[in-house]
Formats: structure tokens, C-alpha cells, sequence
């Protein structure tokens, strides 16, 4: 398995890509949103990868980040969501818009994306929302929260943390809280709070 890739970036010619590494040209397919990550053409560059081999080929995917790449694994366990459609998904949208749709439980966004109907897009949301607090983009995202939060307790933590993250302020955030019950979990705190928050 192909895990990641160091080389000079040869050639882009969307959504492909030509990295040389050691003399080795490898083609690899990348989202939208790694593609406008990329440097000038002859730069050197540093994917993480995911490799697919079939019958007929074998398909090299990158990405710019781990969180990128493992939520691109996460996707394509899912029914009818293979590596093309999985691509698209994370073109069409960044992973926090990603993680608010399946949480606020958003199929109508989800189904604007190419190649996504109505039937696919409630299948992300039954197969991920369940996963949505220990998603990769969550926890990356979340990581990167900084500043004083409200005196809670629990999953209300890291339910604000998770809000903090998305774009809300503490105040819109400690609203949320107040109408979650305190022993809710993780997914289910999130997905009500962005309810509540989307009736204000």
C-alpha cells in the first residue's frame, strides 16, 4: 500500500495529477480542494495517498491532508459511494460543510453535489451520522479551537468545541446547549444543537 508520496509536481491536468518521485512518474486522481492546495509546477509536493487495485487497474488517489484522505476512506465504505463519487463529494464541498450537513441531517445540500441523488445522499447521512463525532474533519477541525470556553460538562464540551469549530460564537453556542438534555451523546448533541441553532 501507497500511503503517501514526496516528489515534484510534474503535470495538472484536473482532477489529475503527475508527481515525480525518484524518477518514478506516479498519476494520481485528487479532490478540487487538494488540486487548489497544490504548488507551482515543479514544486516539491507531499500527498497523502489511498491506492485501489482492481482487475483492470490499479488508482492512486491523493490528498493534502490525513484528516482529507481518511474521511475519503470513510466515504467510500459506504453502499453506492465509490472512489469517483467520494471525489466529488469533496469537491463539491469542504469537510466542515461536509460535517454540518450530515449532522444538521442536510440531504438537500448533500444532493447538489454531481452524482449524489436524494437516495445516496440519506444513506451518507444514516451510514455517517452516527460516526460524526469521531469523524477525521471533526477532530482535526475541533483541534484548532482556541479560547475560553463555558463552564459544561461531558459531551457538552465537546458538543461546543464541535459548534466553536463550525463557525458559531460562545454565545450562540451556549444557547444551543441549553435545549440539548444533559445526558446526550456526542452525535446526537450535535446534530440537535445545529437544529436549534438553524431555528434562530
Amino acid at each position: 500500500m501507497i500511503g503517501r508520496l514526496t516528489g515534484s509536481l510534474l503535470e495538472k491536468q484536473p482532477p489529475h495529477i503527475v508527481v515525480d518521485a525518484q524518477g518514478v512518474g506516479y498519476e494520481l486522481d485528487v479532490p478540487m480542494s487538494t488540486l487548489y492546495a497544490l504548488p507551482a509546477l515543479g514544486a516539491k509536493v507531499e500527498l497523502f495517498t489511498h491506492l485501489v487495485v482492481r482487475e483492470d487497474a490499479q488508482l492512486l488517489y491523493g490528498f493534502a491532508s490525513r484528516s482529507e484522505r481518511d474521511l475519503f476512506r470513510e466515504l467510500i465504505k459506504i453502499t453506492g459511494i465509490g472512489a469517483k463519487i467520494a471525489l466529488a463529494i469533496l469537491s463539491g464541498m469542504s469537510s466542515d460543510e461536509l460535517a454540518v450537513a450530515i449532522a444538521s441531517e442536510d440531504t438537500a445540500r448533500l444532493a447538489k453535489v454531481p452524482g449524489i441523488g436524494k437516495k445516496t445522499a440519506e444513506r451518507l447521512v444514516l451510514e455517517l451520522k452516527s460516526k460524526i463525532g469521531s469523524l477525521p474533519t471533526t477532530q482535526a477541525v475541533a483541534a484548532k479551537v482556541n479560547g475560553p470556553l463555558f463552564n459544561v460538562a461531558g459531551s457538552h464540551t465537546d458538543i461546543l468545541h464541535a459548534l466553536l469549530a463550525l463557525g458559531y460564537n460562545e454565545r450562540e453556542g451556549a444557547a444551543a446547549l441549553k435545549t440539548l438534555p444533559e445526558d446526550v451523546a456526542l452525535n446526537d448533541g450535535i446534530r440537535l444543537a445545529l437544529k436549534a441553532l438553524a431555528r434562530v
